[in-house]
């Protein structure tokens, strides 16, 4: 699945006007992505919620709460991307593309107190166990709940993918997972069916448990970008791009680095040193193919030292 939905080469020039013009239109496919995600849970939620009101089940409400939690997911992200859009100022010097991991630090504590709500109904519902009504509409709403996380989810990874944003991969993450356990309140409902009134707060409590295993992962992603963690391919394909120029012997002290969704990065480029006064050529092709090698690649800074003699 990482392989099928990873991004294709975009066509793009290597001038500076063409690559804010990138970073504009992928800050823009990540507003369209979270509107989108954003009107489907949205729909999705308020149908599982009508549900809810009518049935009692207390696993379709921990999954509806989830939804609910992971419709408004979209809001942050979505003031993220469009500050992305703001151009980088005396203060700001880097832009604005932090707030992208600021509002993954959002999801996170979303799935949080979704986590939270559903473990305290379901133990409430333990306590004092009511009648769960309309069995067959609860199928239904799980169902449904798992159709539209699983969309939303796709359509989420494919352009968080895309465009390089952790933020979004990570939310589209979370409503597949959603979508899975909405599928678990179905089981809750069978249960029921079958003489066992018992499984619906279960369910609600193993919902619980899948939300605070996937809050683990979302915390390792958000927490990787703040540190300033990279892929070791990104750095491998940097540097085959380079060491691969024409004029270049080596390079190291390579640096890159996620602001946002754009990478920025640095190196020492090693040339000859009857290759020096053709330094800013070499540097010239050097960084086309490092762009070419990374998509995603905003700026790259480049330093040129003599190659060592052998």
């Amino acid at each position: 699945m990482r392989g099928l939905l990873h991004d294709v080469f975009v066509p793009h020039s290597h001038d500076a006007a063409d690559a804010m013009d990138d970073a504009l239109e992928s800050n823009a496919r990540g507003i369209r992505a979270v509107k989108i995600s954003l009107v489907v849970l949205g729909i999705t939620a308020l149908a599982q919620l009508a549900i809810v009101v009518v049935s009692g089940s207390v696993a379709l409400l921990a999954d509806t709460v989830h939804n609910f939690s992971d419709a408004l997911t979209a809001v942050p992200l979505w003031v993220a991307f469009a500050l992305g859009c703001r151009a980088a100022t005396r203060r700001h010097t880097h832009g604005f593309g932090r707030a992208e991991d600021l509002a993954g630090l959002f999801v996170v504590a979303m799935i949080a107190l979704s986590a939270i709500v559903a473990a305290v109904e379901s133990v409430l519902r333990f306590i004092e166990p009511r009648p769960v009504e309309h069995l067959e509409w609860v199928l239904a709403a799980g169902i449904v709940g798992f159709a539209g996380n699983e969309i939303v989810a796709v359509y989420r990874i494919r352009v968080g993918r895309r465009i390089g944003s952790a933020a979004l991969v990570a939310d589209g993450v979370h409503a597949r997972a959603d979508g899975f356990t909405s599928l678990a309140v179905v089981i809750g409902a069978v249960g029921v069916m079958l003489g066992f009134p018992l499984a619906d707060p279960i369910v609600g409590l193993v919902i619980s448990l899948a939300i605070v295993v996937l809050l683990m992962g979302t915390v390792r992603s958000i927490g990787g970008r703040l540190m300033d963690a990279v892929e070791p391919s990104h750095v491998d394909a940097l540097e085959r791009a380079l060491t691969g120029t024409p004029g270049v012997r080596g390079a190291s002290e390579l640096r890159l680095r996620w602001v946002g969704h754009r990478l920025v990065g640095s190196a020492l480029v090693h040339v000859d040193g009857d290759a020096l006064s053709e330094g800013l050529r070499i540097a010239h092709r050097a960084e086309h193919a490092a762009e070419h090698a990374l998509p995603q690649l905003e700026r790259l800074d480049l330093r040129l030292a003599p190659a060592p003699h052998p």
